[in-house]
């Protein structure tokens, strides 16, 4: 229940219930209190506090100065806006390195933060430490394709999974996550058909950012679907704010969008 106890919130079991319907599970980034509220009310099914703050809200060139003591203070002030939405806390850069490490931050961020699920990048390195949350009682979600957090290895922000070896080795990172207990995958900038094969093959939900829109459900960073931009707009994201005229029609318009499979389109994907 809410704290209010006015609502109850999502779960994963609720999204895992939502996969097997064919319903689409509808996911935006919020880093306060009045826009986690708004978004609520427009039903978006999961709140996502993002390290993207490190971007968006920050002004830094990439999400790796954010900590943990950040993402903290951001998803205490998200929870206090939202009665239904789920909230997904990432664990910002460095903060996942062990088992233990990963314990400690992710404890914080659902104790102090009030997270229903926190979420780390990388595949088949990362499989004791989501195992070993897992075991702690902490659901995970995990996150392949462009990883932010690795910008500086992957050498840029590009689409990952182009070609055979690539793309199987993306497969099979999914597949060990869910195994050892990840409830939730984020794919972001892979090929559609690469998305479509892995939504597929697995029993938990798909989130897709710029991966088509065979996902079972979509996310995109707030700022980006509000045209709140520095320089261009991302390939996989759509201005929602254009055409809607004010903030809260547009993010009814996002979640109607992805309700009914519209967005993303063709000219969003890979």
């Amino acid at each position: 229940m809410s704290v209010t106890g006015k609502d109850t919130y999502l779960t994963v079991v609720d999204l895992k219930a939502m996969k097997q319907r064919a319903e689409k599970i509808v996911c935006l980034t919020a880093y306060d209190a009045s826009y986690s509220a708004l978004l609520d009310k427009q039903g978006v099914d999961v709140i996502l506090v993002g390290d993207s703050l490190g971007m968006v809200v920050q002004g830094e060139d990439t999400t790796l100065p954010v900590t943990v003591e950040h993402m903290v203070y951001h998803a205490r002030c998200v929870a206090r806006g939202r009665l239904r939405a789920m909230i997904v806390v990432d664990l910002p850069f460095m903060s996942y390195s062990t088992p233990s490490v990963a314990a400690e931050n992710a404890a914080r961020l659902v104790r102090e933060g009030s997270a229903q699920m926190v979420k780390l990048e990388g595949g088949m390195h990362r499989v004791e430490v989501v195992n070993h949350l897992v075991k702690q009682g902490i659901p995970v979600c995990a996150h392949l394709g462009l990883t932010p957090q690795s910008i500086h290895q992957l050498g840029g922000y590009r689409v990952q999974g182009k070609d055979d070896m690539a793309a199987s080795r993306v497969v099979e990172d999914a597949r060990l996550l869910q195994d050892v207990g990840a409830s939730l995958l984020v794919l972001e900038c892979v090929p559609s058909s690469l998305a479509a094969e892995i939504t597929r093959a697995l029993d938990i939900p798909t989130i897709g950012i710029g991966a088509g829109k065979e996902c079972d459900g979509q996310v995109l960073v707030l700022y980006d679907m509000l045209g709140v931009v520095q320089g261009k707009q991302p390939k996989f994201s759509k201005n929602f704010l254009h055409e809607a005229g004010n903030i809260g029609a547009a993010v009814s318009a996002y979640v109607a969008a992805v309700r009914s499979g519209q967005f993303p389109g063709v000219e969003h994907s890979f």
